[in-house]
């Protein structure tokens, strides 16, 4: 079974995606499953992982109703606010649901880097714990420190680091040193926690023109690091399609791991998805 573990499906005119440009004509508009079951069939997908998009409760229902009447979305990782005490009713709530997998905060949209560390939160992390459920990690290469502390802190918790923490790519491309720091990061992210990382989301920090070239490095550090059976692909679907289609990226992400054994590349294209998500 191959998994997409990372893919979005929204509805701007519902109101709550707050970061999403009106001007923007690829992302400012609807996305619905069938939308996505095209590309799912042409690059033989056999499920997929619907992330958040919008800091909102509502929206986190909204997606697991398009879970219960759509087989292929095999799971839903939700949202809900950290730092209201009664959100954690919502949490358990949520958790019965059979599809519901986990939740993902929207740190990389909080000004406060140490946000993730503010004491008076550490209770939604123990109840994602103790509720069983999986925290998706979104952050840019600056909250990989205190990402270490906090998973650290838990060494149970089942976290998945997004878009590998977003290297800055379109940086390094331009002459500035946008891999050392990051490779940093990561190598400790991937020898002193058990979490997972998501091979996703590279093609947006590397800007228009980029080629297999410019991401390589970065995708080999991370498999290098966390091994694949430790790494999933995502799409990053419909943000992706700013800078390349959904087949375009399955063929790339193809290309990047090709030197793989067969074994591994099973792994990253779905079995590290099912065992972390317990697909």
């Amino acid at each position: 079974m191959k998994i997409d573990s990372h893919q979005h499906l929204w509805q701007p005119l519902r109101g709550d995606y707050d970061w999403m440009p009106e001007d923007n004509e690829i992302l400012f508009r609807a996305y619905s499953p069938q939308d996505l079951e095209n590309e799912l069939v042409a690059n033989g997908i056999d499920g997929t992982v619907l992330v958040q998009a919008a800091a909102t409760v509502n929206e986190t229902e909204y997606m697991l109703g398009m879970a219960d009447a759509t087989p292929f979305i095999k799971g839903v990782v939700g949202w809900i606010d950290f730092e209201q005490p009664d959100h954690l009713q919502h949490l358990k709530r949520l958790a019965k649901h059979p599809k519901f997998l986990g939740v993902r905060p929207m740190i990389q949209d909080i000004p406060d880097v140490n946000w993730m560390l503010r004491d008076d939160i550490q209770r939604t992390f123990e109840a994602v714990i103790e509720l069983d459920l999986t925290f998706d990690a979104l952050g840019f290469p600056v909250h990989l420190p205190n990402f270490h502390k906090l998973v650290s802190r838990y060494p149970s918790m089942r976290v998945v680091y997004d878009h590998c923490m977003k290297p800055q790519i379109r940086d390094q491309r331009k002459g500035r040193d946008a891999f050392s720091e990051w490779a940093d990061g990561i190598s400790l992210l991937a020898s002193e926690t058990s979490g997972y990382c998501k091979l996703s989301g590279l093609v947006t920090e590397a800007d228009s023109g980029f080629t297999s070239d410019d991401l390589r490095p970065f995708t080999d550090h991370v498999l290098q690091a966390f091994g694949a059976n430790r790494v999933m692909w995502g799409s990053d679907w419909p943000v992706c399609r700013l800078e390349l289609e959904y087949g375009d990226w399955f063929s790339l992400a193809s290309e990047l791991i090709s030197h793989l054994s067969e074994s591994d590349k099973a792994d990253v294209f779905g079995g590290t998805a099912r065992r972390f998500y317990r697909i």
